[in-house]
C-alpha cells in the first residue's frame, strides 16, 4: 500500500486548522499528522514525529511564521506550504515566504459555491502533495489514480490550431510553471534584457496573489512586470502574468499580438493552465514562438508544449538539478515536445540567443 503523506498544519485559527484537515483527509494519500496553534506548539510536535510537509499560517501568537521558517531552513528542512489569507498584504508576506525557503502557497479556505469549494480543495491537495515532493525531501510514492474530479485538457478553452499561415512576424516567450517556479521565474528574469521579446507567464498560483507577484518582480528586474488584463498588447520588453483563477491565451489581430483572460474550467486542474497558453501559441504564434516549461508537479503544458514543436516553435525545458520538483519538464520531455534541457542559470541565454537569431 501506498505510505501516505503526514502533514503538520499550523495555524492559529481553529476554524481554519479544522477546514484543512477535513479537505487533506478526502485524499487517501494524504494524512494529517498532527495541528499546532502557533509554532512553538508545532517544535514541540516536530521533536517527537517529522511531518513530511507541513502547511504554515503566517501571523499567529508567540513567534510568526516567516520566523519560524527561518529557524526551520536553517536547523532541519522540511517542504513547507504557506497557508495565506487573500488580503494585498498576506500576499506579499507569502511571496517573501518563498525566497526564505517555502514551496508553495495555498490561500485560506473560504466559503463559497460548491464547485469553488470543490476547486479548493484540489488544488489544497495537490499543492500539498506536490510539496512532498520537492527537493530536499526525498520524492513520495507515486499518487494514486484516483481523481477528485475529472481532468480536462485545453480542448475546453481552445479548439486544436487549425494549419495557417502566420501574418506576425515578432517572437514571443511562452514560461509555464508551478512548484518551485516563484523564485525560479524571478531568477530568469532578472537576468533578461529590457528589450526582450514579449513574455507571457502561467504561473500556478491562487488569485490575487498574481498582482502582488507581479509587482515585486516588476521592483527586481529591467523588464516591466505586470498582472495579465483582458486585451493587453504583447510588446517587446513587457512580462503578463496570468491572473490566478482566470486562463490567459495568446490572440493575434493582424500583425499584432495581444492577450486573451477570461474564466473557464480548470483544465489540466488548474486555472489558469500552461496547456491553454500554450495550445494558444501554437495557434497563433508557431514558428514564432519560443516555449519554456519549468520546475513543477504534474503534466500541465506537455500536451500543449508537444502543440507548440508540432508547429514550428522551439522549446527549453529546466533541468531536473535546478528543479525544486521535475515533474512538468520530465512530461513534456517524454513527449518529444522539448528541444532542449538546460539548467535554470543558462535559460536566460538560450532566449537571448533564440531572440537575436
Amino acid at each position: 500500500m501506498t505510505k501516505p503523506i503526514r502533514v503538520l498544519i499550523v495555524d492559529d485559527s481553529p476554524t481554519v486548522r479544522h477546514a484543512l484537515k477535513g479537505i487533506l483527509e478526502q485524499d487517501p494519500l494524504l494524512q494529517v499528522m498532527g495541528m499546532a496553534e502557533n509554532p512553538v506548539a508545532a517544535a514541540e510536535q516536530l521533536r517527537r514525529e517529522v511531518p513530511d510537509v507541513i502547511t504554515l499560517d503566517i501571523e499567529m501568537p508567540r513567534m510568526n511564521g516567516l520566523t519560524f521558517l527561518d529557524r526551520l531552513m536553517a536547523q532541519h528542512p522540511i517542504p513547507v506550504v504557506i497557508c495565506s489569507s487573500h488580503s494585498q498584504a498576506g500576499s506579499d508576506v507569502a511571496l517573501s515566504a518563498l525566497e526564505k525557503g517555502a514551496v508553495d502557497i495555498i490561500a485560506k479556505p473560504r466559503l463559497g459555491t460548491e464547485e469553488a469549494l470543490q476547486e479548493s480543495a484540489v488544488h489544497i491537495c495537490d499543492v500539498v502533495k506536490a510539496a512532498a515532493r520537492a527537493k530536499p525531501r526525498r520524492r513520495a510514492a507515486a499518487p494514486a489514480k484516483r481523481r477528485p474530479t475529472a481532468k480536462l485538457t485545453a480542448d475546453a478553452m481552445l479548439s486544436l490550431p487549425p494549419n495557417q499561415s502566420m501574418t506576425a512576424t515578432e517572437t514571443v516567450i511562452v514560461v509555464g510553471a508551478s512548484t518551485g517556479g516563484p523564485v525560479a521565474l524571478a531568477s530568469l528574469l532578472c537576468e533578461l534584457p529590457a528589450a526582450c521579446p514579449g513574455i507571457l507567464i502561467v504561473q500556478h498560483m491562487p488569485e490575487r496573489f498574481t498582482a502582488s507577484f507581479a509587482t515585486r518582480l516588476n521592483e527586481q528586474c529591467e523588464l516591466e512586470v505586470q498582472e495579465a488584463k483582458d486585451g493587453d498588447t504583447v510588446r517587446p520588453g513587457l512580462v503578463l502574468i496570468a491572473p490566478g483563477g482566470l486562463h490567459m491565451m495568446l490572440i493575434r489581430r493582424g500583425t499584432r499580438y495581444s492577450v486573451s483572460v477570461k474564466a473557464g474550467p480548470l483544465v489540466s486542474r488548474h486555472r489558469p493552465s500552461v496547456d491553454v497558453l500554450f495550445r494558444s501559441a501554437a495557434r497563433y504564434a508557431g514558428t514564432n514562438a519560443l516555449g519554456i516549461i519549468m520546475t513543477g508537479m504534474g503534466d500541465d503544458g506537455a500536451r500543449g508544449m508537444l502543440e507548440m514543436k508540432t508547429a514550428g516553435a522551439y522549446n527549453i525545458a529546466q533541468d531536473e538539478t535546478t528543479s525544486v520538483v521535475f515533474g512538468m519538464p520530465h512530461e513534456a520531455f517524454k513527449l518529444g515536445a522539448v528541444d532542449k534541457v538546460v539548467p535554470l542559470p543558462e535559460i536566460a541565454d538560450e532566449v537571448i540567443r533564440y531572440s537575436a537569431r
